[in-house]
């Protein structure tokens, strides 16, 4: 018979390098569900792994909102087929909301660029040396 492995909530929080905070908001949310013997929660293998899809998840900018929704589409039928397809959506979306703030950063620079170079030669029509 296999024993079932579990984790505290100190163990993950050194892995993870996250709070204890961070974890009991993720539980708040609905996100992982820990098993409780008293006031000890105890973490299965399979919120260890939520917790690692969650901070992964959080690094590319999805919402709280967004990763319940890709963990909900698993949970219920179509499964797992679902589930890829829906975070292949939103790595679309995410993509495409990236690239667009690249253009923008892009475009700014290039008008402070622009405004440095106006600066510098009213600077230097006024006789001004910089």
């Amino acid at each position: 018979m296999a024993v079932s492995k579990f984790y505290s909530i100190t163990e993950l929080t050194r892995e993870f390098d996250i709070s204890t905070r961070t974890l009991r908001f993720y539980e708040d949310e609905g996100l992982i569900h820990p098993e409780r013997r008293g006031r000890t929660r105890l973490y299965r293998q399979a919120d260890r792994h939520l917790i690692a899809q969650i901070l992964r998840g959080r690094r590319i900018g999805f919402t709280i909102a967004e990763i319940r929704e890709i963990i909900q589409v698993y949970k219920e039928p179509p499964g797992e087929v679902g589930q890829l397809k829906l975070l292949m959506h939103k790595v679309d979306e995410k993509r495409d909301d990236l690239r667009q703030k690249r253009r923008d950063i892009d475009e700014t620079i290039s008008e402070l660029d622009s405004i440095e170079e106006s600066c510098l030669n009213r600077l230097a029509e006024i006789g001004v040396s910089t």
